[in-house]
């Protein structure tokens, strides 16, 4: 594995795409991506890609009463188990 990321072959960068994106980095200034434009198209489709598939699987908010269910269930097993 290339530790200089200017020096990065295309493989060696698709190999690493998901954990670069995974991990919060700047994917658009890699200094990979800025001189290959195979790699920043594959980029960009992968981000329409997942920008589709959120619009597929809104956020859902937990209904009101969850945490207070759930507090509720604990404390019950808690009381048959004798655990405090």
């Amino acid at each position: 594995m290339t530790t200089d990321p200017r020096n990065m072959g295309c493989q060696e960068f698709r190999n690493q795409l998901s954990d670069l994106v995974g991990s919060g980095a700047d994917v658009e200034n890699h200094p990979h991506i800025k001189d290959c434009d195979i790699c920043r198209e594959l980029y960009e489709q992968l981000r329409t890609i997942a920008e589709a598939a959120k619009q597929l699987f809104p956020d859902q908010e937990p209904e009101d009463h969850l945490w207070e269910r759930i507090e509720t269930a604990i404390k019950k097993e808690d009381g048959i188990t004798g655990a405090k």
